[in-house]
Parts: structure tokens; sequence; C-alpha cells
């Protein structure tokens, strides 16, 4: 993810449980529908996974529960650090999208929770490219995010959260790379994968990619 970010992660590590449990008004919407969030792309996941974003290690959690085998990638220290406080048993390596530790062997599932649109557009293509070569065959990428239908929806919900006061939302929709739906189907699809869109909330939806048989 875009390491221009770090210092935002350094800060939102702290609160960021409290967020998503939606003790926070600005991002309650955002964050609505968590569980069910973490919930679906546990469900999606198979086999070994690798996990981008592992933040304070909730989806990381899940996955565990279910049975699977972890690798997390997390570039924040701070983030990081309360991850494996929670589950020490947890796998998680200093990495982002697009410089990661991996090993040779091939993973079923790659997943990742608000995470991938801190890359912008052409380094989300870039990205895909690589998950392409360390996915095993019909692998799968499952991404909850946040995400707009089209520029004009993107544009209507910056004005609604200045409208409401939300500063500090209105400016993460327009400081990071939060993509549209149109975009992201064109970088899966021509790095050849099979999508699919389940929207989750006002703001995310999950989006599950099916690597084709070349």
């Amino acid at each position: 993810m875009g390491r221009e970010f770090i210092e935002i992660f350094e800060e939102w590590a702290k609160d960021y449980d409290e967020s998503v449990a939606g003790q926070d008004p600005q991002y309650a919407a955002v964050f609505a529908n968590y569980e069910g969030i973490l919930n679906e792309v546990t469900a999606r996941s198979t086999g070994t996974v690798l996990e981008f974003g592992v933040g304070t290690g909730n989806l990381s959690e899940k996955l565990l529960q279910a049975g699977l085998d972890v690798i997390g990638i997390e570039p924040s220290q701070a983030m990081l650090d309360i991850a494996k406080e929670k589950h020490p048993e947890l796998t998680v390596l200093e990495g982002d999208f697009l410089t990661y530790p991996v090993s040779d062997t091939p993973v079923n599932t790659i997943v990742s929770t608000y995470a991938f649109h801190h890359l912008t557009d052409d380094e989300k293509a870039i990205a895909v490219k690589q998950f392409k070569e360390i996915l095993k065959e019909n692998g799968k990428i499952v991404f909850g995010d946040t995400m707009f239908a089209s520029e004009i929806e993107k544009q209507a919900m910056i004005d609604s959260a200045k409208e409401k006061g939300f500063s500090a939302l209105a400016e993460d929709l327009q400081r990071e790379y939060y993509p549209i739906i149109d975009t992201l189907e064109d970088i899966f699809t021509t790095n050849g994968f099979d999508i699919e869109f389940k929207q989750m909330n006002h703001f995310v939806w999950i989006i599950t990619a099916i690597k084709n048989k070349e």
C-alpha cells in the first residue's frame, strides 16, 4: 500500500478498533456491517491466505478461527505490534501491496480490507499483475474496500461529509485513491481475472476475482 500514508496508519493504530466498532460518528457509515464484511471475506477464502494490510488483526482473527493458514503483510509498525500482541501465533511480515517477502509456494487466496485504496490506479494495476504470479490456478483475490460507482457518486459523498461537518472523512475521501468500480473491473479483467462485486454498506464493496486458467 502507499507508503506515503504510513504516518496516518501510525496515528490510526491506537483508535482503529474503536472506529471499526462504530464509536467515531464520522466513520460509522464506512464501518457499518464491519463484522459482516470480515465474515464475508473469510467465507470466500481457502487454503493458504496472504493478507495485505493486517492492521490490528481483526480479519486475521477470523481467518485463523476458520482454520486457514495465514501470512500477514503490514507496513505500519504500530499496527503490526497490535496485531502480534492480539495473535502471537500469526505470521506478520513487514511489507506492502507492491513490496513484500513471499515464498516460492503459490497461495490460494489473497485478501485485504480497507487498504487497497491506498494505491493509485496505476499501482493497483501493478499489484494485480504481481498477485497473478503468486496465486495458484483458480486462486482468488478477495478485497473489501471503499469504492464508488462513478466520480459523480464519489463527489456526492465528499459533499455530504462536508455538509455533516465530517471534516476528517471528507479529507480522507479527497486525499486517498478510492477507486471507481469500472476502473477496478478493467484492471482485474485485463490481468486475466473473472470478477464480481457485492455491496456491503454505503461505502464498502467486496470484490472477488478468480484467476483464469491460461
